[in-house]
């Protein structure tokens, strides 16, 4: 074998060919590493179709390598003396190889690139550790343009990166006029047999030998093999992709908030699983939601809120992560300690929005994004659960999730437990926007049109005890003057009636009763 030159180690999430650590790679001097350790699989209980979709992809990826001429070093899970951590692996493939250098791209996540930050020490070797340019806004663009702003609006964020990319301008001037149509796409939806189908793919002989080895060792992880049928490689991806946007962008924007029982897509895009592993490029997606207004195939609200999706508030999440890992992990502004209840695991419940969810959960490794906020996420903040337990649960679950961009999104905007750095104001509510926004609380157990008492929505009670509880950190919102104001005008009895309402379902929470 010729002398190992660069020794270029890919991460899970990193499958692109265009991967900052590849720019310069050449296949008769380099060889690549990519490696599936127990400790990526088990940090936190992974759901299984989680496991499933990162491993079989990678697999996938290194066929893809391979084809390409790379000499490609590939560790499986349950090789005999896969040693089960990264800098381990990488010990033992340069102790091997006896590289040059190593090359590899930054990691998405914090207690990674703490790792990566000591490879040089641990293997004797130049660890060149380049930027990932599939992001465009750096560490270091993000914080010079934080610099001494007093709030991280990102709104503000989002126009420079359109400026940046152009998409969606005309010279210095927004398409249309306007930067931002989101409160033209809050409409509820119906139920619709004739929605055009989201594609699926049948898992091959590689996906099936990773379903057997997920169900063998992961079998107290949640969820099971049973219907997997995500995207594994890149032409899969990019056929989810064109599927998007002849069939799905043109209604996304208006029902993009929407949830409806027996339909969890919609007409979600389902692009996060590919863009975040690096099979599909998130500007390259953009520009082709661009193509499809600028060719009158989709209208600009549709347009302008996925857009913003992923140039806007990925970018901006990722930037907020690494500005102020690590302690942001640990925030907690309301002080909440509850523990997660065991239906977040089961989907046993009552509450019918929450056993939906969940139990779509369970059994697809996603919900979209207002199922997150809006049912689980709201829930978890008025009932004053651990949000590092909660943050611990939505990156189990969901096959989408890596830290860099869940963490933010659940201590952040979901529990606000930053304390507003992300977000203006907690996003909580009654069961009233539930039922405005989903079919959810037909056939409920508990009446949405019940404030308090038994039958009552706890969403309802919960509601008004979570504001009066945090009176003394939120009261001075002025985007909660109103709810306040409606608190003080109701008398002491009613107040009182939805406290008390509160405490008894926190107290059957606490006691494992069914609720």
């Amino acid at each position: 074998m010729p002398e190992c030159r660069n020794l270029i180690f890919i991460l899970g999430d990193q499958l692109s060919t265009a991967i900052s650590s590849l720019r310069d790679a050449q296949p008769e001097h380099d060889v690549i590493l990519i490696c599936e350790v127990a400790e990526e699989t088990t940090y936190v209980r992974h759901h299984r179709k989680k496991i499933i979709f990162v491993l079989s992809a990678m697999r996938h990826f290194c066929t893809e390598l391979s084809e390409r001429g790379f000499n490609v070093r590939y560790i499986k899970l349950d090789d005999a003396d896969n040693t089960g951590s990264f800098t381990k692996e990488l010990k033992r493939a340069v102790e091997a190889l006896r590289p040059q250098n190593i090359v590899v791209t930054e990691p998405g996540e914090w207690r990674v690139r703490q790792a990566m930050d000591g490879w040089d020490r641990e293997t004797g070797l130049s660890v060149d550790i380049r930027p990932d340019t599939r992001f465009l806004c750096s560490h270091e663009d993000f914080r010079l343009w934080a610099e001494g702003r007093r709030q991280l609006t990102m709104e503000f964020f989002y126009r420079e990166m359109r400026r940046k990319t152009g998409l969606l301008m005309e010279g210095d001037a927004p398409t249309s006029g306007r930067w931002n149509f989101d409160s033209e796409n809050r409409a509820p939806a119906k139920p619709d047999l004739f929605r055009p189908r989201h594609p699926t793919f049948s898992p091959d002989e590689t996906t099936r030998e990773v379903m057997g080895l997920v169900d063998c060792r992961f079998a107290d992880h949640m969820g099971s093999s049973e219907g997997f049928s995500l995207a594994v490689t890149r032409s899969e991806a990019e056929k989810t992709a064109d599927t998007f946007i002849a069939d799905f962008l043109p209604k996304f924007g208006e029902t993009q908030d929407a949830m409806v029982k027996g339909d969890p897509y919609l007409n979600h895009s389902l692009l996060s699983f590919y863009i975040n592993i690096g099979l599909l490029d998130p500007l390259a997606v953009c520009q082709a939601a661009e193509r499809a207004y600028l060719q009158g195939h989709a209208p600009i609200n549709a347009v302008e809120g996925f857009i913003r999706q992923i140039i806007g508030w990925r970018e901006y999440i990722r930037g907020v992560y690494w500005m102020f890992m690590p302690d942001y992990a640990h925030r907690n502004f309301f002080g909440a300690t509850r523990p997660l209840p065991d239906f977040f695991w089961t989907g046993k419940t009552d509450m019918a929005c929450l056993s939906t969810v969940i139990g779509e959960t369970i059994d697809n490794a996603y919900a979209h994004h207002i199922q997150r906020l809006m049912i689980t996420g709201n829930f978890a903040m008025l009932a004053g659960l651990d949000p590092h337990a909660v943050h611990e649960w939505y990156l189990e679950v969901y096959a989408d999730a890596y830290e860099w961009v869940e963490l933010p999104n659940v201590i952040g905007m979901s529990q606000f437990a930053d304390g507003g750095l992300l977000g203006s104001k907690p996003y909580a509510a009654s069961g009233a926007y539930i039922s405005r926004m989903s079919d959810y609380c037909e056939g409920c157990r508990y009446d949405v049109n019940r404030k308090t008492g038994e039958g009552a929505c706890p969403f309802n009670a919960l509601y008004w005890d979570f504001l009066d509880r945090n009176a003394e950190k939120l009261s001075s919102n002025r985007r909660l003057a109103q709810p306040y104001a409606n608190w003080r005008r109701m008398s002491d009895e009613k107040r009182n009636d939805y406290t008390q309402s509160a405490r008894v379902f926190l107290k059957k929470l606490d006691d494992g009763t069914l609720v």
